[in-house]
């Protein structure tokens, strides 16, 4: 079952991943959105109009995060008439920023559209609950950590993210040492991609302004690339003490980023002389067990190479977000990846997972990697917190 019509990205950008309370963490998401947006704005032919924006947002962490899309659509230089749309699917926001893009132009609201996702997790505040109602005298009030609540899904059961991955951890039999080992081949990945360059041509430099003079933000700064199994064995697990899999090691890391995508129609192609980067051919979401939220790649990645008439064989590059690195090797296991196409360059455990923006960073990720190796097709995919995967297909351009 093929799209309505053909739809293509035609420039795709990110930020560096900065780390927790990190080098970019005084940059608010409407920023870092702005700035992976304007570099792509940058990439079209001259007098090349935009339609439409969706931008992924997750944990609204800044002052103006109401306004976060239509911030991110004046920042990157677009028309006051160009209209814009948060999106919140959580770990797949920025996913779906891709597919509310292509549904723009389906609906023929939009030829171009800007798409991505954001987020700033340094930022997420601490809440006082209850004040404008009034307090008790002389009782202090509690300070609520957003972000640490924001990844415990309450209902219908109280479930922390980790808890979802160790629970994937028992039903796939996978052990700590498994989760280590594939930690450490994430920052392994990582390290050696970044030595070879093949992160420069996604990633839009910022200029950071200190005492000591401007700095040019260009790497990713989560990853370890010292990192060892020995180094990994001595952390303590987190969720289920002495015998748990998920440690601050094996985990994504939180982190602040953007990345940025433009969507185009094939008659937007041909009418502004746009260069395709790669095709969108297809698209599954899907909702799964909120205990076992980690598992939802594999029905995703499965819809959607049905819906591309394709199969994982066909895939040049496969990415799979990674969340934890049990609730990776649980997809791994269930779908029988190839590890030689799969994350070849790290994952969210080296790069840090800023979950508004993971999504999109995964497809302008495959863009880039697409022409590297003159690959044919990829897929993107993310679990989903609360229980949902997404993922999305691509053929080079």
């Amino acid at each position: 079952m093929g799209l309505p019509q053909r739809i293509f990205i035609v420039a795709a950008k990110r930020t560096a991943f900065g780390a927790f309370n990190g080098k970019v963490a005084h940059l608010t998401a409407s920023e870092l959105g702005g700035i992976a947006s304007k570099a792509v704005v940058a990439d079209l032919p001259s007098g090349t109009p935009v339609d439409a924006v969706n931008y992924g947002n997750v944990l609204q962490t800044s002052r103006d995060a109401a306004y976060l899309s239509r911030h991110i659509g004046l920042r990157a230089g677009l028309p006051i008439n160009v209209p814009a749309n948060t999106i919140n699917r959580l770990c797949g926001s920025g996913f779906q920023a891709i597919v509310n893009s292509a549904q723009d132009i389906f609906s023929g609201d939009a030829e171009i559209a800007l798409a991505g996702g954001t987020e700033n997790m340094s930022q997420a505040p601490y809440a006082l609950r209850g004040v404008r109602t009034g307090t008790r005298y002389g009782v202090d009030q509690p300070l609520e950590d957003t972000l640490a609540h924001g990844l415990i899904d309450q209902y219908p059961t109280k479930t922390p993210m980790g808890i979802t991955a160790e629970n994937l951890a028992k039903k796939y039999n996978i052990s700590r040492s498994d989760a280590d080992a594939y930690a450490l081949v994430s920052q392994q990945r990582w390290a050696e991609a970044q030595s070879k360059g093949h992160f420069k041509s996604e990633i839009v430099p910022i200029e950071l302004k200190s005492k000591k003079g401007v700095e040019s933000f260009e790497v990713d700064e989560h990853p370890r690339p010292q990192t060892s199994i020995d180094s990994l064995k001595k952390l303590p697990s987190v969720f289920i003490k002495e015998t748990g899999t998920v440690t601050a090691g094996n985990a994504s890391g939180i982190s602040d980023g953007a990345a940025s995508l433009i969507i185009a129609s094939e008659t937007a192609v041909k009418k502004y002389n746009l260069k395709p980067l790669a095709e969108v051919l297809s698209w599954s979401f899907v909702g799964v067990d909120p205990s076992i939220m980690g598992i939802g790649p594999v029905p995703a990645i499965q819809g959607a190479l049905k819906k591309a008439g394709l199969g994982l064989k066909d895939m040049s590059l496969v990415e799979v977000n990674e969340a934890f690195a049990s609730q990776f090797l649980a997809v791994e296991k269930e779908l029988g990846l190839n590890r030689d196409v799969t994350n070849t360059n790290g994952g969210a455990i080296a790069l840090g997972h800023p979950l508004g923006a993971s999504g999109a960073r995964i497809m302008t990720h495959l863009v880039h990697e697409l022409h590297r190796v003159k690959g044919k097709y990829a897929v993107g995919s993310a679990c989903i917190g609360g229980g949902q995967g997404i993922a999305i297909v691509i053929e080079r351009s």
